[in-house]
């Protein structure tokens, strides 16, 4: 499949229909040390979790991603896409619609942890306006690589949210996302 195949994405809530296929893709990007199937079902009953499948239009799941909303506070979870589907802005999609979730839900910050050497990950994070404020020493069970906390600013700060229209609709321009 190359990258125009996917010239559409739908962003819609995980269901615990999902999860068989959620957790395939989870293990292929983080391997014996991911989440299981419980911890996924168990989140579909958390009132502070909200979970995202990315589809194609032919109801595949190419890519997911989980937040918990704490009062004013959001914390991505867990985050992957399909290894067959990396670099076709699909994470980024799942990004868009976190953010404006956040911006529906008055959340103001959101944080994740992200592997020091993930410089992809690093790099749209950054795009997207978080900034690396800490680190997590051996944070990842599998090889003892440490994590950067990444944090955003107040999210409804002017030169924050004209950056994130400007990057959302940059996005439009490459995928559909429907």
């Amino acid at each position: 499949m190359s990258v125009t195949d996917i010239a559409q994405i739908r962003i819609t809530k995980m269901y615990s229909d999902d999860i068989e296929e959620v957790v395939k893709i989870e293990e292929d990007a983080y391997g014996e040390h991911h989440w299981s199937k419980s911890s996924f079902y168990d989140e579909m009953h958390n009132n502070l979790a909200k979970y995202y499948c990315a589809k194609t239009p032919d109801g595949e799941i190419v890519g997911y991603a989980g937040t918990w909303h704490i009062l004013d506070e959001g914390h991505i979870t867990t985050i992957a896409v399909k290894s067959s589907h990396l670099r076709r802005h699909i994470g980024e999609a799942i990004i868009v619609k976190i953010l404006e979730d956040c911006y529906e839900e008055k959340i103001k910050y959101l944080t994740l942890e992200v592997r020091a050497s993930n410089q992809a990950a690093i790099g749209l994070y950054t795009k997207y306006g978080f900034d690396s404020l800490g680190t997590r020493k051996g944070y990842y069970q599998d090889n003892n690589e440490d994590a950067l906390i990444m944090w955003t600013e107040n999210i409804f700060y002017d030169k924050f949210k004209s950056r994130f229209e400007e990057n959302r609709e940059k996005l439009k321009s490459l995928i559909n996302i429907i």
